[in-house]
């Protein structure tokens, strides 16, 4: 499977949750689209940790701006 981005993964990811909730799948397609589903979970997990590594937020001190990382 090719990487996509964010909003492409999440969106493929709606569209699999709705179709295992309002149509009748035989098991071997409801596993292959659990698959896929658990794989795009571990994707957007991964792009959204990398994005909070790099977020940086600015503070002021002493009148002047300093960047400091984000920490949760």
């Amino acid at each position: 499977m090719k990487k996509n981005n964010f909003e492409t993964s999440l969106k493929r990811l709606e569209q699999i949750v709705n179709e295992m909730e309002n149509t009748e799948l035989d098991i071997d397609k409801a596993m292959k689209l659990f698959e896929e589903g658990i794989s795009l979970v571990k994707d957007c997990s991964t792009k959204l940790n990398e994005a909070k590594k790099k977020v940086e937020i600015l503070t002021e001190k002493d009148g002047k701006m300093k960047k400091t990382n984000f920490e949760s």
